[in-house]
């Protein structure tokens, strides 16, 4: 994933909404971190991959896949209010975990972590995380990044439209 282009892409985003609702002296940190977790359940929700008690299935993929996009767009936006931009390349973490409720869990823990430390090892293993439940619910590098792109112009749409 070409994580340098995003960022890029992220940066002028954040800039033009703190911009537009005059936030650019405010600490956006943990409103951010909570819009993550809000956007991780979200995305566990779509999946329903926690749901044992449903026989109903998850959402179709494009959805999930959008659900997932929008938690990388906070991620990124974390990472540049701590700047760490110039982060070139981020793997998924390795791990036996199989179970994507699991993965779910690892990933809100990866979330805390960072929040309490700020630090980029902790970034990198929250987006490693991240990326590894990615595999886990089937989408690919390739398709997130063209996806995060797409969402991105719907992220500016909104704010010209009074979002």
């Amino acid at each position: 994933m070409d994580t340098i282009t995003l960022f890029k892409m992220q940066k002028a985003l954040d800039s033009h909404i703190e911009l537009q609702h005059k936030l650019e002296n405010d600490d956006l940190f943990d409103r951010k971190i909570l819009a993550l977790l809000v956007e991780i359940g979200e995305l566990a929700n779509e999946t329903r991959c926690f749901k044992f008690w449903s026989v109903k299935p998850s959402s179709e993929q494009d959805i999930v896949l959008e659900e997932f996009v929008d938690g990388v767009h906070f991620i990124l936006s974390l990472g540049i209010e701590c700047g760490y931009e110039d982060i070139e390349d981020i793997t998924q973490n390795r791990s036996t975990v199989t179970d994507t409720s699991s993965q779910f869990l690892a990933v809100y823990e990866s979330v805390q972590k960072f929040r309490d430390s700020r630090s980029k090892k902790d970034y990198i293993d929250l987006f490693g995380s991240y990326m590894r439940l990615a595999e886990l619910i089937g989408l690919q590098e390739a398709q997130i990044e063209q996806a995060y792109i797409q969402k991105n112009e719907v992220n500016y749409d909104r704010q010209r439209n009074g979002y």
